[in-house]
């Protein structure tokens, strides 16, 4: 692990940004892989890994961003150590809930009377990418906030935090993975297509990645901003499509537990690596 940050020092936070996120996209693509060798998934499995990145995502928003931001917030801005991180967080949600509501998608296990944003013709599959792509935005913003934040000397945030960010958002990407090519296939997508495009729902996190961190390399006063923005952001996709997915069938003890679970795996990332 001391290897690996020391070179992870070495190369810059854009880089470092870069390849962490890559690695999250390669996990997606990982999970999406699946699907050559399976043509369904058990609905109960399903909604257990999907309470898993759910757990993830929450434990993360906290351990690595709220926390670190808060603890900025102390040195930069002692009069008002509340504002940065209040304002962060709420604007990172407005952002997720301004996308929400004009990008045209549609969420895992919804039928397509129930699809949200400007009215479209869009096909079904292309409806779940874009919620899928949606939901990884804040991802890759995260991670590479969290680098550009290490970089930027800040003790409260250290390239061990951000390396321990990428493993949790890589392993929860695994079963989103799962998620966008299974019921593709389902739905009569030939296995290469599903395949293609489940990975290419996490496409989008290395461009996220690398903006977060240019832009809190250079900007060392937004930081905890930043890391808040990110925290809002994640905390409003889990609450307003990630739980609502895994409550529409009987699994949903099986994704309570999946999501105990991907809290505690985070958790435990965090403060081993952080």
């Amino acid at each position: 692990m001391e290897q690996l940050e020391k070179f992870l020092m070495e190369i810059g936070p854009v880089w470092s940004a870069l390849l962490a996120t890559t690695f999250t996209w390669l996990v997606t693509a990982a999970g999406a892989s699946l699907v050559f060798f399976f043509k369904t998934m058990h609905r109960g499995v399903l909604d257990g890994m999907l309470g898993f990145t759910g757990g993830v995502m929450i434990a993360a928003s906290f351990w690595s961003l709220l926390n670190p931001a808060i603890e900025m917030s102390e040195k930069l801005y002692p009069n008002m150590k509340w504002m940065p991180a209040a304002v962060g967080f709420f604007t990172g949600a407005m952002f997720i809930f301004c996308l929400d509501r004009y990008m045209p998608h549609l969420h895992l296990n919804f039928g397509i009377e129930e699809k949200e944003g400007i009215k479209t013709k869009l096909r079904k599959t292309t409806l779940l990418i874009l919620a899928i792509t949606l939901h990884n935005i804040p991802e890759g913003l995260a991670v590479g906030v969290l680098f550009g934040a290490a970089a930027n000397g800040m003790a409260e945030a250290t390239v061990g935090g951000a390396i321990a960010l990428a493993i949790g958002i890589g392993i929860q990407n695994f079963p989103e993975g799962i998620a966008v090519s299974m019921p593709l296939r389902r739905h009569g997508v030939t296995r290469k297509r599903s395949f293609f495009y489940g990975q290419l729902s996490a496409i989008v996190e290395p461009v996220a990645g690398v903006v977060g961190a240019i832009a809190v390399i250079y900007m060392q006063p937004i930081l905890p901003f930043a890391l808040a923005f990110a925290a809002g952001a994640m905390i409003y996709v889990v609450v307003e499509e990630v739980i609502p997915e895994t409550q529409r069938d009987k699994y949903t003890d099986v994704a309570v537990l999946g999501f105990i679970g991907g809290f505690l795996v985070m958790m435990i990332l965090d403060v081993a690596l952080g």
